[in-house]
């Protein structure tokens, strides 16, 4: 068995295939194109006002950069739950899960297996919008170690999306159940949790820092902090060097390695021990 063999099981290969060939993956990947390109010009058209003319001040090219990254990460938690919500109760309805857990390969390969080829896809799609960003350093402003940080923050979230959203299809026998519940994490995540924060920061005094730990969990505080240092200085106080996605990152890694082996437990039908040892 060589390396190739090893990495790409058949599991993988066939989430590949399947998932690659198709024309909606086509369409997808298009979609997603347009509306970031769509975003970024839009931003463009709003700004090129300055001078008395239609041009694009420059100085405003790492508002762009903000801008485009912040788009991107809101159409990465509206595609990434659909994607993996429905990878094992799809089996399950199709009826074809028992089969596949017949075949050699442990939970532990197919729960993964199932994972990496749902946010392969994603990373596809990323990586397709890198020539937006081109426009970004056409104008300066912006180096490569900030798209490469963000990126990786990107990829970071997905995975922990595709996590949730794998455990929630191990969990639940109906696809739209599994969707609803992962799509419902990820609004209280973005939704609750910095309605939570802003909440905290006007009723506690001034240099609490229980606001700063709560939107520790949302992923748009922790990408504001990613992009801006000072952003987090004026939660935490300038004083401190403690980053926002200081506390977002160990804290959904623990999430992801938790929702992670709980699905590989729970993908195979747990056989009770019968209560008496028939012995009377």
């Amino acid at each position: 068995m060589n390396v190739t063999d090893r990495l790409i099981n058949p599991v993988l290969e066939k989430e590949f295939r399947l998932r690659m060939r198709s024309v909606k993956s086509i369409v997808a990947i298009l979609s997603y194109l347009v509306a970031m390109a769509l975003l970024a010009f839009g931003f463009l058209y709003v700004t090129m006002n300055d001078y008395g003319m239609q041009a694009f001040n420059p100085e405003r090219s790492q508002m762009l950069f903000y801008f485009i990254t912040g788009s991107q990460m809101v159409l990465i938690c509206f595609m990434t739950p659909g994607l993996t919500a429905g990878v094992i109760s799809g089996e399950r309805e199709k009826q074809t899960l028992n089969i596949l857990l017949t075949t050699r390969q442990s939970s532990a390969s197919i729960i993964l297996s199932k994972l990496a080829a749902s946010l392969s896809f994603m990373v596809l799609i990323v990586i397709a919008t890198l020539p937006l960003y081109s426009m970004v350093f056409l104008f300066g402003g912006v180096s490569p170690s900030e798209l490469i940080s963000v990126f990786l923050f990107f990829l970071f979230v997905m995975v922990m999306l595709g996590a949730v959203g794998v455990f929630f299809s191990t969990m639940f026998k109906k696809t739209m159940v599994a969707v609803i519940l992962t799509y419902g994490f990820t609004v209280v995540i973005y939704g609750f949790t910095g309605l939570f924060a802003i909440f905290l920061s006007a009723i506690l005094p001034r240099g609490n820092m229980l606001a700063g730990y709560v939107l520790g969990t949302n992923p748009m505080g922790a990408l504001l902090s990613l992009l801006n240092e000072d952003f987090s200085r004026e939660v935490f106080g300038r004083a401190s060097s403690l980053q926002i996605w200081h506390i977002f990152v160990p804290f959904y890694t623990l999430v992801t390695v938790l929702a992670i082996l709980l699905s590989i437990r729970y993908l195979r039908p747990i056989l009770r021990k019968p209560a008496g040892n028939g012995k009377q």
